[in-house]
């Protein structure tokens, strides 16, 4: 998993999409992953379906919690960004290169707040899916 602080680049949108869709492959792959670890009721006593479940629950849980982490980190750093140039903006209102880069640091911010509604229904259709392969033979903790 890709840290917030190491890979993640905040400044550059295009590349903050790269790294969070490379940290979506476990979502993206999840039906091939359940479909070749979770037995079906013939194959059930050749493979620890509980075990199996927990694991692939456990790695889902924290990739969510990752990307999640990763998100709100580049939100805070582009709206801390965004603040500096509203304030430098009040001090010199005629600097048209400055007031440029406020609108575009407001669109990056913008852009990277609806990536958080883009996790929420990644992360729902995952765990959808994954509740109803594993429902019989692994149930999730409840989070708080």
């Amino acid at each position: 998993m890709a840290a917030p602080g190491d890979s993640l680049n905040c400044e550059d949108f295009s590349m903050f999409q790269e790294v969070l869709k490379v940290m979506r492959t476990i979502d993206d792959r999840i039906v091939h992953a359940l479909n070749t670890t979770v037995p079906t009721a013939s194959f059930s006593g050749k493979v620890d379906a509980t075990q199996t479940c927990k694991e692939l629950y456990e790695s889902l849980a924290e990739a969510h919690v990752s990307r999640d982490k990763a998100i709100k980190t580049c939100i805070a750093e582009t709206s801390a960004v965004v603040g500096r140039l509203r304030e430098e903006r009040d001090k010199d209102s005629d600097n048209l290169l400055l007031i440029k880069q406020l609108r575009n640091e407001q669109t990056k911010l913008k852009l990277m707040q609806s990536e958080l509604n883009v996790e929420e229904v990644v992360n729902d259709r995952s765990v959808k899916v994954f509740n109803e392969r594993c429902r019989i033979h692994y149930i999730p903790p409840k989070i708080k």
